[in-house]
């Protein structure tokens, strides 16, 4: 699991300073502070580098360079990520113009940390997976089709679904088990079922779903399945013809 990956475009010193401490603080990771529009769009098309969110200062050395910024990501096929404005600036026009853009947030500074928090949440949950989320009592999750976002006290973490070993329902819970962590999240397991990727996902009792990619051995007699991590499941008779998605060589 992995935390949810900023990047900062702020050409003021202490408000960056300020942003980099209240997120790491809540267990975001900051991948990158651009203080100008050049360099903000070298650190948002670096391969290298796998940003989640963007949270934008408007004017950078006086221009409104963070919403060319904004407006230059959103021409991009599929490049899109969700952003945050942030601005000391009062004028309208202004903000007519940065509403276009279609930020999830329009924050004026000085910002407060309950604000920036809540704003990247949402916009995690709005971009990511507008549908698909779902809330409990100390947790809510967002499943897209790449990760689950996962909120624990204040943060959001985010799993790869490949990752994931297995799902075991537990009353109204699921137990997801991913090599290095264990995360319960109240929604049913068909439901769960439903939006994974039935290529990748199997179910193999009423309780479990395994990830196909990391069964290692199926026991028929013993009616269970090795998973990577010798992690053990069941397999009940009404799911063993799973066997059929996997090139049998006889």
């Amino acid at each position: 699991m992995d935390n949810i990956n900023v990047l900062i475009i702020e050409d003021t010193p202490a408000e960056s300073d300020a942003l980099l401490k209240v997120l790491k603080a809540n267990n975001y990771t900051v991948v990158g502070i651009a203080t100008t529009y050049t360099q903000a769009l070298t650190l948002f098309y670096n391969s290298e580098i796998k940003i989640d969110i963007v949270v934008i200062d408007i004017f950078l050395d006086g221009k409104p360079d963070g919403i060319t910024f904004a407006e230059t990501i959103n021409i991009v096929p599929n490049k899109s990520k969700p952003f945050v404005f942030l601005s000391s600036s009062k004028d309208r026009q202004i903000f007519e113009r940065a509403k276009l853009t279609q930020p999830f947030s329009f924050l004026l500074k000085p910002f407060n940390e309950l604000e920036i928090l809540y704003a990247i949440e949402m916009a995690v949950e709005k971009f990511y997976a507008q549908t698909n989320v779902f809330l409990s009592e100390d947790k809510d999750t967002v499943i897209s089709a790449e990760y689950l976002f996962v909120k624990k006290n204040k943060s959001l973490k985010k799993v790869l679904i490949e990752d994931i070993i297995y799902i075991e329902v537990e009353e109204r819970y699921c137990n997801i088990i991913t090599e290095k962590e264990k995360f319960v999240i109240m929604m049913s397991l068909t439901k769960m079922l439903e939006l994974l990727d039935p290529s990748k996902f199997s179910r193999t009792h009423r309780n479990y779903v395994v990830n196909s990619g990391k069964i290692e051995e199926i026991i028929f007699n013993d009616n269970l399945i090795i998973l990577e991590g010798n992690h053990k499941v069941m397999i009940s008779d009404t799911y063993k013809d799973l066997v059929n998605q996997f090139r049998i060589i006889k």
